[in-house]
């Protein structure tokens, strides 16, 4: 987010008297530009200006040569030991008063060497702290007491030179002489370097909601303070521009086919600076407010363009002119006409990226028309025409691209630079005539040349479409009644021309034309919120809404609640992960070709060029969710999470779009049915311990039984029954899943434990297990239906116990619902308790051993009645799968 130098911010608008940075925060958040910290100054403590009084240089015990100094630095300096010498600077040495320095002073150890007796240097006195933080204190070195430290620029933030200190007057130097931009005509010992230097700056950082990318930039930020103060703005693009001319360098923007609709580029201006020096020193004024503006100083030419980008908004980019090949062509990185497709491309940060067809790049004719790639456009430059240190023609770059196309090059290619940042919020499309001309300014003024009178501006934008909006529109919306004055006054305010006409249809009606800089108002809707904004949101009646009588959560409502209750009760830590995957992630998880969950939807502009698709399962972005947990340490993880998986059954339809107030259900079915599968489900993975290690004894792991446990927990708290059968499912084990069905055969979920391989792959823990349950069926299977309490029973139980060996492929399940079938209604509860598998039953064999919990309604059971009920399971296991009793 932006940060804004207060007393930058004071050059376009007057702050208020007295206000403090906190105030001025407070001002910038009534209009929408929350305060997202404040800084104060880098360096606090004292600095002052210190006068060398003398230099020795001496060779310390590690061969370093190290300058030990006496320094005026006025009314911090020490008390004079002796009176009654002339103050003629002896120092510490040979002669009669070795050991002893008569002129007030502090000594100090420097090992910089570009500076001499007489100099003006910057000194950091003990008590105080320079930007890391590094807190400065006296400390004995090289065999003297060094109170305080004279500064270089790094050293203080103004820059990146540490080669030696900052000299603000030498005995050679003219008296009016400037430091970096600074008149230092009149320095004195211990004088403030603070506020010298330009070091006091307060600076706040702001939030600016996408929608507003002209306050990414002074300019953007001073208007806004004016509207919540009321106090004038001083527009610093309000500078005279030369028309365009012919003869400039040529430039053609070369998009005949847009993608997606969207026309990559509409405006290009280029103009040309020869005879630049690229030795020219930015000034330290600059560097302090890009410092403070969160940018790091570089050179002179990249200086000023990133200067100009933080003051108007209007990102700029600087070629070296030797190194160009006209014309400069404006197109996409694929094949098109006589245009060759580019492949890769040299950024300034050295890196190689791969362009994608879609990518809108900047290209010279070097090689042919359009053939070498010079800058990704809207987002970084490339190394092939970067100015460097031998660069004395210039030609400046003002453009205005389209925003959907700059994002998706920066997440594309993971550049979000402080260009793309702005383009993709949107720039004034007048803007760049300004912003190039500001540039020159500067750099003439600093860096000498001269400016070429041609001028290039290819300029295809378009003026804003007017709105339409009745004049009680806003006060309809908001709830408060707002005079016709007001809304037309608030509407001028940030930009807008508003012409008022009456109408038989819509009497009282206005036609507002947006700014320029104002790309976001498109709407009615959004001329409501400017209206509202500038009247003060603190204005807006705060109306607690009266909950309509006789409503509650829903039926889905309470079935989600209790599921994500009841897995919570059980240990499982309940987590929310983006729903978005890679490509990758379904041939890691072995997901089969042909299966619906290959039926990806496909984001059109995904917040990472990594994670295009939306999930179709959610054990698919739960696996990030468990990797994150294990790489922090964490052995022992149960997590789960209700939410949506997606599947592209219906891509292909396009949704409808409506005119008019009213929307019947019928609008609203053909939306939803225009949209995606997306059912509600609740999954859960599963690793380490479940029941940790103690003194008690060993720990119990979690296993592919736990997951069932989860799964079958999930329908209970839906309250509906399901029924469990062994199918093997890829991501999980084929010996080691159950599939999940409600009574009426509807596919419900999965649970188990994850298929080694694809554990291997994912790099997870052997053994981990995962449940998914679809809760959306099990919500309409019980719908409306009321659930009746059981009675209870106050009849005696009866117990009986049966071990049947059977084949080793007869399901456990299958035989536990003979059981019941065979008791009939005094069965009240039939489970399995053992399995043995050995040779006392024989190869191919197993025992299944199910313990029968018997009880009648009414009467207390007879030995007979328990003895029909045992020789009816016996039948009917013996009848099915050929059991036989042990």
């Amino acid at each position: 987010m932006p940060k804004v130098p207060l007393s930058w911010l004071a050059e376009s608008v007057d702050l208020v008297d007295g206000s403090s940075a906190e105030d001025v925060a407070a001002a910038l958040a009534r209009v929408g530009l929350e305060e997202e910290g404040i800084e104060g100054p880098p360096v606090k403590g004292p600095l002052v200006v210190g006068r060398v009084l003398s230099l020795v240089k001496e060779t310390a015990s590690n061969g370093k040569t190290v300058n030990y100094c006496r320094v005026d630095v006025g009314g911090h300096n020490d008390e004079p030991i002796t009176e009654g010498y002339d103050n003629v600077g002896q120092v510490e040495g040979k002669g009669p008063d070795a050991g002893h320095f008569f002129t007030p002073s502090r000594g100090i150890v420097c090992g910089a060497h570009n500076f001499v007796e007489g100099d003006y240097v910057v000194v950091v006195l003990p008590g105080a702290e320079l930007p890391g933080p590094f807190p400065i204190s006296g400390r004995k070195t090289y065999g003297h007491w060094s109170d305080g430290m004279i500064c270089s620029a790094k050293e203080l933030g103004l820059g990146e030179d540490h080669d030696g200190i900052i000299v603000l007057q030498s005995p050679t130097r003219d008296a009016d002489a400037e430091f970096g931009g600074f008149a230092l005509a009149h320095l004195e010992p211990g004088q403030d370097a603070i506020e010298l230097l330009g070091l006091d700056e307060n600076t706040i950082e702001i939030n600016v909601t996408p929608d507003r990318g002209y306050s990414f930039s002074i300019r953007g930020v001073a208007r806004e303070y004016a509207h919540a103060t009321g106090q004038e703005f001083r527009d610093p693009a309000a500078i005279e521009t030369p028309a365009k001319t012919f003869g400039g360098f040529s430039v053609e923007i070369d998009d005949p086919e847009p993608v997606r609709g969207n026309v990559g580029a509409d405006r290009f201006v280029a103009r040309i600076v020869r005879g630049f020096d690229p030795t020219a020193a930015s000034p330290t004024w600059m560097k302090s407010r890009l410092t403070a503006s969160g940018m790091r100083p570089i050179s002179l030419a990249v200086d000023v363009t990133n200067y100009v980008m933080l003051e108007l908004g209007q990102p700029l980019h600087a070629y070296d002119l030797a190194k160009l090949t006209a014309p400069i062509v404006v197109r996409r990185a694929s094949a098109s006409g006589d245009l060759p497709a580019i492949s890769t491309l040299t950024t300034l940060d050295d890196s190689e990226r791969n362009l994608d067809g879609e990518d809108l790049l900047i290209c010279d004719s070097e090689g042919g028309r359009g053939a070498r790639a010079i800058g990704i456009a809207g987002v970084m430059g490339g190394a092939d025409t970067e100015v460097s240190d031998s660069t004395t023609d210039i030609l400046l770059e003002g453009a205005h691209f389209d925003p959907i196309t700059i994002a998706r090059s920066a997440r594309r290619h993971k550049l979000g630079s402080e260009a793309s940042r702005r383009f993709e919020r949107g720039v004034d499309t007048q803007l760049a005539p300004v912003a190039v001309q500001r540039a020159i300014d500067l750099l003439t003024k600093f860096g000498g040349g001269e400016v070429d009178t041609q001028v290039t501006d290819v300029n295809d934008t378009v003026a804003p479409t007017p709105i339409e909006m009745r004049v009680d529109f806003p006060g309809s919306i908001v709830g408060v009644e707002y005079t016709r004055a007001g809304v037309i006054g608030a509407l001028e305010q940030v930009g807008c021309t508003v012409k008022l006409f009456e109408a038989l249809s819509e009497p009282d009606s206005l036609t507002v034309t947006p700014p320029t800089w104002r790309p976001d108002l498109t709407d009615a809707i959004n001329l409501v919120e400017e209206v509202a904004r500038l009247h003060g949101f603190e204005n807006l009646p705060s109306v607690l809404p009266t909950p309509p009588p006789g409503r509650g959560y829903t039926h889905s409502q309470k079935v989600r609640k209790s599921v994500a209750r009841g897995l919570a009760d059980r240990g499982l830590t309940q987590v929310l992960t983006y729903p978005f995957i890679s490509e990758q992630r379904l041939d890691d998880m072995l997901i089969p070709d042909g299966d619906p969950r290959r039926e990806v939807v496909r984001l059109a502009n995904p917040l990472s060029a990594e994670l295009p698709l939306m999930r179709t399962s959610l054990i698919q972005s739960l696996v990030d969710a468990l990797k994150v947990n294990l790489g922090r340490g964490a052995q022992d993880v149960a997590i789960y999470e209700v939410g949506r998986a997606y599947r592209a059954s219906n891509i292909g339809q396009v949704a409808r779009t409506f005119s008019g107030d009213a929307i019947t259900p019928d609008d609203v079915e053909a939306l939803n049915d225009s949209l995606p599968m997306q059912p509600r489900r609740v999954g859960g993975l599963m690793t380490g311990q479940r029941t940790p290690s103690g003194w008690h004894g060993a720990g119990a792991p979690f296993d592919w039984t736990d997951a069932l446990a989860a799964a079958q927990a999930v329908a209970q708290m839906a309250g509906v029954t399901i029924v469990a059968s062994a199918e093997a499912h890829m991501p999980w084990h084929p010996g080691r899943c159950a599939t999940y069905r409600l009574v009426d055969g509807t596919f419900v979920g999965h649970a188990g434990e994850l298929h080694p391989k694809v554990l291997e792959t994912l790099g997870l823990p052997s053994r981990t297990v995962a449940f998914e349950m679809i809760l959306d069926p099990m919500v309409e299977f019980r719908e409306g239906q009321i659930t009746l309490a059981d009675a209870v029973n106050a009849q005696p139980l009866a117990k009986e116990d049966f071990a049947f060996v059977v084949a080793s492929d007869v399901a456990a399940g299958d035989l536990v619902a003979c059981v019941r079938r065979a008791g009939g209604d005094l069965v009240e509860d039939a489970r399995v308790f053992d399995v043995y598998v050995g040779e006392q039953v024989g190869e191919g064999k197993k025992s299944l051993a199910v313990a029968v919990r018997m009880r009648a309604e009414d009467k207390t059971l007879s030995a007979e009645d328990v003895l029909e009920v045992r020789k009816a399971i016996i039948a009917a296991a013996e009848s099915e799968f050929e059991a036989v009793l042990r």
